[in-house]
């Protein structure tokens, strides 16, 4: 099983790539005095991160300039400490102090620009509004997101009882293949289907190599999780291995200019990704409310036993589960990826949110996976018109944690009786 997963990731993940070097963001920081004439400003400080976690800090030298060094390529947000402005001087925009998508390319010295004068007048409240609105659109996209890759783990637990911590590598992998195929010349909506078929093919690979024999010797479910976990440590090392640390970017996409649609300013790239997630998930719902194999699946997951007397084949529905899932995994780290970067530890950034769709919507229901990952992913962004972006994922559990005291199993769970 092992030297199959092997095989799979180097064949399909290539070799480590020499990590991109000169790329940077920085810029310099001046005001503009009564004379029209410009003047730098020592000592602001700034911070640059990406999902959430610091890459760096700078402070601007008495010329004004300031420069941060990247891993390399990617979305990062860069943020001015405004306490650190001189006395007098202040950001035109108030809201300008932190700019969340700065989009840097391989070895580019991206720079960014925040306009200072006297202190600005407060953000009116169609402004307020118009940032609202941003963040409802990107809250939707991440949780769509979120609920495509969060699909597949519920089906797996609703059918096999297994707790996979794995699944954020078949998240990963679907993208990582996707990648390969990208940059040899492949326009990524084809690449994208290597990468679903990537997913998949792993999937497959671990039920028929791994899961589907540790069943059958009896191991139990608390067993098998335990399994997963090892399992997941090993192919993220092994990512790292052939992918190396460094993130990148698909070719395709990479720079957009924003579109205005009413109040609310999105780049094109991120209405597509909406459409596809959401138009995948109502196809997963209809497939399994309308489809023979989705009936059986979901006559699996309510009596295994009760399923298997009345004909239905239950190990072949345990393998589609698991290509069917995987796949989903797969498209949700490619589309994740898009919005962001492709590396080798993706698929475990999200891991906390896609259980915490997978509890919220209920346990082992798929529907309440789809409405949990929205809700996760809503909750989140919308919480950074007030909060900081580091406490989003702490909103998004602080929603989950009031839903369950509510109902403890889930907005689309069902009660069950204990003793």
């Amino acid at each position: 099983m092992l030297g199959l997963t092997v095989l799979l990731v180097a064949v399909l993940g290539g070799v480590a790539h020499a990590q991109e070097s000169g790329t940077s963001v920085g810029g310099t920081i001046f005001r503009v005095d009564d004379a029209g004439d410009r003047q730098p400003v020592a000592g602001v400080q700034l911070t640059v991160r990406q999902g959430g976690t610091d890459v760096g800090r700078a402070e601007t030298s008495e010329d004004g300039t300031w420069r941060v060094e990247l891993p390399g390529a990617g979305t990062y947000q860069v943020e001015l400490d405004t306490k650190s402005l001189p006395a007098g001087v202040g950001l035109r925009d108030p809201d300008r102090a932190r700019l969340d998508n700065v989009e840097v390319l391989g070895g580019q010295q991206k720079n960014v620009l925040f306009p200072l004068g006297k202190a600005a007048s407060k953000a009116t409240l169609g402004d307020r509004f118009d940032r609202f609105a941003d963040l409802t659109a990107n809250g939707l996209k991440v949780g769509a997101i979120v609920a495509l890759a969060a699909v597949g783990l519920s089906l797996i637990f609703g059918i096999t009882g297994l707790v996979n911590f794995a699944h954020s590598e078949l998240v990963t992998f679907g993208a990582l293949v996707a990648w390969e195929f990208n940059s040899l010349g492949l326009p990524l909506l084809v690449a994208a289907l290597f990468g679903m078929a990537g997913g998949a093919l792993l999937g497959f690979a671990l039920e028929r190599g791994l899961f589907g024999p540790l069943r059958r010797r009896r191991m139990s479910t608390t067993a098998l999780m335990v399994v997963s976990i090892g399992l997941s440590q090993l192919l993220r090392n092994l990512y790292l291995l052939f992918f190396g640390g460094s993130p990148r970017r698909f070719e395709d996409y990479a720079i957009q200019q924003s579109v205005q649609i009413g109040p609310i300013t999105i780049l094109p790239k991120d209405i597509v990704i909406i459409v596809i997630s959401l138009s995948v998930l109502l196809a997963v719902g209809w497939l399994l409310k309308s489809t023979r194999t989705g009936t059986a699946m979901r006559a699996v997951a309510d009596n295994r036993d009760l399923a298997e007397s009345s004909g239905i084949d239950v190990q072949r529905i345990i393998l589609i589960t698991w290509v069917s899932g995987a796949a989903l995994a797969g498209l949700g780290g490619i589309l994740y990826g898009t919005t962001q970067t492709v590396s080798f530890d993706m698929g475990f950034t999200i891991l906390l949110a896609m259980f915490a769709a997978v509890v919220l919507g209920g346990l082992g229901s798929a529907y309440g996976a789809m409405v949990g990952g929205l809700v996760i992913g809503m909750a989140g962004e919308i919480s950074t018109y007030w909060l900081e972006t580091e406490f989003k994922y702490v909103t998004a559990l602080g929603v989950l944690i009031v839903v369950l005291l509510v109902r403890p199993q889930g907005i689309l769970g069902i009660r069950e009786r204990v003793g």
